[in-house]
């Protein structure tokens, strides 16, 4: 197949639908709400619903559960008690007490429960919090099958389509968008619930667009595709793409 490029649609023959760039009142609302959104995104230390940050000092954005949050706070307020002058100098902690360790210099005496704790918080925090991770891949539709030992291929079905994947999200809605790069307009966009999914931290997804992956050799991005998570109010960074060729 051969694809070209075309300004601001995709025309694909053999029986399928003319695609056109969103301009519904849904595409408007789309960007409405990325325009609000952006300039109150909370950055990339945002936590997924659930977790809150420990602040086992002013810096520690370690996301945990509220009850380790309290546990942490508490401790923090107890450590002068449980510190005695000893072998490792003034904050020696008093048994049974072990230094927390959540972060180098920790040393709030804590139980060894605590301390294990903070350790597997540290190892968790990155897929607890809302990282909005986006990446694309290619896919082409398989020949439908007939059901009687038959299959039909349309003259497009060899071209790969664009697949939007994602991780560190929040379990829920999570808005995908594909933009040209020229004028910013919107050219396509869906919504996926993102799950929990094994091997992908926090909520995840892939999304068949539909869409032509236009990109050939020479033929630079022309758009920019997102995802912006719904509950947070985070934005993935953009990944670039291209679109907008004719199937001939």
């Amino acid at each position: 197949m051969k694809r070209t490029s075309l300004g601001l649609a995709v025309f694909a023959i053999a029986g399928l639908a003319t695609v056109v760039p969103a301009t519904s009142a849904s595409a408007a609302t789309v960007t409405t709400a990325a325009a609000t959104a952006a300039a109150a995104d909370p950055g990339p230390e945002t936590c997924r619903q659930g977790y809150v940050w420990r602040v086992a000092r002013s810096s520690d954005l370690v996301c945990v559960l509220p009850k380790t949050r309290d546990q942490v706070a508490a401790d923090n307020a107890a450590k002068a008690g449980r510190w005695t002058n000893g072998a490792y100098g003034p904050h020696t902690c008093v048994v049974p007490y072990v230094w927390r360790d959540a972060y180098n210099g920790d040393d709030v005496c804590v139980t060894g429960k605590e301390r294990d704790l903070a350790a597997a918080d540290n190892r968790a925090s990155s897929g607890r919090k809302v990282l909005a991770k986006l990446w694309i891949t290619k896919y082409t539709v398989p020949p439908k099958d007939n059901g009687d030992g038959t299959a039909t291929r349309t003259s497009v079905d060899d071209i790969a389509r664009l697949k939007l994947n994602g991780s560190h999200y929040n379990f829920g809605k999570v808005q995908l968008v594909i933009r040209w790069n020229h004028n910013d307009a919107v050219y396509w966009h869906g919504s996926v619930t993102a799950k929990s999914n094994a091997g992908y931290p926090g909520g995840s997804f892939g999304y068949k667009t539909g869409k032509f992956d236009c990109s050939a050799k020479g033929k630079p991005a022309n758009a920019y595709a997102y995802a912006f998570d719904t509950m947070s109010g985070r934005y993935s960074a953009r990944v670039p793409v291209r679109i907008g060729c004719a199937v001939l």
